[in-house]
């Protein structure tokens, strides 16, 4: 298995690969919203990079920030621009980056999730946002310092979005 070349540059020409290092296991198997926090699935790490030493001491947090992939969604169907959250015109137009749909650019999800078990390579989990079959890129323990500092604000359209998400 070859390694990530990452950087920019006339080396690289700006280009960054990666390569998973696990993928959701069970779980919902089809992607649509909402109700996400009853949902269980195990993130697999791949036993062919990786060691148990990768994950000492991860039981000892409750829960998980998880970047993965969106491999379902067609390259074709990527926005660039702004639209309404979820085609809701009750909502406003927002641009891409001012909400987390997963037909972004780069097709990269992130979700917090509880941490339930750890098993050899296993980690089990709830509430993950993440299909079966979906490619994780990393796996960090959520650590409430690294959280936003001073008040967080958020337009009313995402706190009706978030009501029945999780």
């Amino acid at each position: 298995m070859s390694e990530p070349v990452i950087g920019s540059g006339p080396d690289h020409d700006g280009v960054i690969t990666m390569e998973p290092i696990g993928q959701v296991v069970g779980g919902r198997g089809e992607p649509y919203h909402d109700h996400w926090a009853p949902e269980t699935a195990v993130i697999r790490i791949r036993a062919d990079r990786f060691t148990p030493a990768a994950i000492v001491g991860l039981a000892e947090f409750s829960h998980l920030e998880v970047v993965f992939f969106f491999d379902k969604v067609d390259p074709d169907a990527i926005e660039y621009g702004a639209r309404h959250p979820r085609g809701n015109t009750d909502w406003p137009k927002v641009g891409i980056f001012a909400h987390r749909g997963p037909n972004r650019p780069n097709r990269i999800g992130v979700s917090r999730c509880a941490l339930l078990a750890v098993d050899g390579l296993d980690l089990h989990v709830g509430g993950l946002d993440a299909i079966d079959g979906t490619p994780v890129l990393d796996v960090k323990p959520y650590i409430s310092g690294f959280g936003p500092r001073g008040e967080v604000r958020e337009p009313a359209w995402a706190e009706d979005l978030m009501r029945v998400y999780y």
